[in-house]
């Protein structure tokens, strides 16, 4: 039995020990373990090679991704997606193990019903923005870099009595700006999911300010596209000094958290064993309620992703 692991769209911290994850235990196994290098585009051009233990020796503390990841126009075209089912005929290659978010699940659910292809696939997104799960590989690292980032904005703001609008990654989904604002004791924060007030929050924090208070610390989500907007209305609405940090990609490389690897070999075990019981699966190994299941892709991708309520009502208070 031949495997391959692959890596489509953004990286995320996590896929290196997924990687290194797969290949033990394919050898474990008995299951010949292939990389298909630079994602989709890697696939059409045919750059696949058996891997080996030494590929992936020493790999667990490295952010982002060995075997390079891609986004892909040309897989869009059927005449690229045959090409590419011929390079995986060629290695004996018809499991594949996809670290991706829900756009290229999309995608490669396409090309395995177009061709005799099965797959699981490992939600592997710093947005947490996939249907079915409530974790996604990579997710724990990135919040701890923008913790670190937080913690140390305040720290200046503090010194200089100044605002901090900071700009967190997420595409449309609010989770990351959502956590970090709970996390770090954020004043303000500004996500796509809930309606923002304000008229309600200048009230707050004047108050506040008169008060006593030194500094506020906003956290916007880039999916809302007001980064600068509540920079402008801190400048207009409020006596005191404002900047605007935008993280960007910093949130997706770094050292990979211990949950994040802890739960790559879980992911691979346990998408790997799938692959070996029931040969013809497409599906997307899911955490949930801190327990690992299997979605159909159809549910995944058919389905619209929403943070927990719960979590939403924690963080209603910082925008109105």
């Amino acid at each position: 039995m031949s495997v391959a692991i692959m890596c489509s769209g953004g990286d995320s911290s996590g896929m290196n020990p997924a990687i290194k994850s797969f290949v033990d235990n394919c050898y474990e196994k008995n299951i010949t373990p292939y990389f298909i290098y630079d994602g989709f585009e890697g696939l059409i051009d045919g750059n696949i090679k058996k891997a080996s233990h030494e590929d992936v020796a020493g790999i667990m503390h490295l952010g982002g991704t060995i075997i390079r990841t891609s986004r892909s126009k040309r897989f869009y075209e059927y005449e690229c997606r045959q090409i590419a089912y011929k390079n995986l005929q060629k290695f004996g290659i018809d499991k594949v193990i996809l670290l991706a978010g829900d756009g290229s699940f999309k995608g490669f659910n396409q090309f395995s019903e177009e061709f005799d292809i099965s797959f699981v696939g490992i939600p592997a997104t710093i947005d947490n923005d996939i249907y079915g799960t409530d974790y996604c590989l990579g997710v724990d690292t990135s919040l701890n870099i923008i913790k670190h980032a937080l913690d140390e904005i305040r720290d200046t703001s503090a010194s200089f009595k100044r605002a901090f609008v900071v700009e967190t990654m997420g595409r449309d989904c609010g989770y990351l700006a959502l956590i970090s604002s709970i996390i770090s004791g954020a004043e303000v924060c500004i996500i796509p999911e809930i309606k923002y007030n304000l008229n309600t929050l200048e009230e707050k924090l004047k108050k506040e300010l008169d008060e006593g208070r030194a500094y506020i610390l906003a956290v916007v989500a880039e999916g809302t596209k007001q980064t600068q907007h509540i920079k402008e209305w801190f400048e207009k609405n409020f006596d005191i000094e404002t900047r605007v940090m935008i993280l960007g990609h910093i949130q997706r490389g770094g050292n990979p958290t211990v949950f994040d690897r802890l739960m790559a070999s879980e992911f691979v075990t346990l998408g790997l064993d799938k692959l070996i019981a029931n040969e013809k699966t497409k599906s997307v190994i899911a955490y949930k309620g801190s327990e690992f299941i299997f979605i159909n892709i159809d549910t995944v991708t058919q389905n619209r992703y929403t943070i927990n309520s719960k979590l939403l009502k924690m963080v209603k208070k910082l925008t109105r």
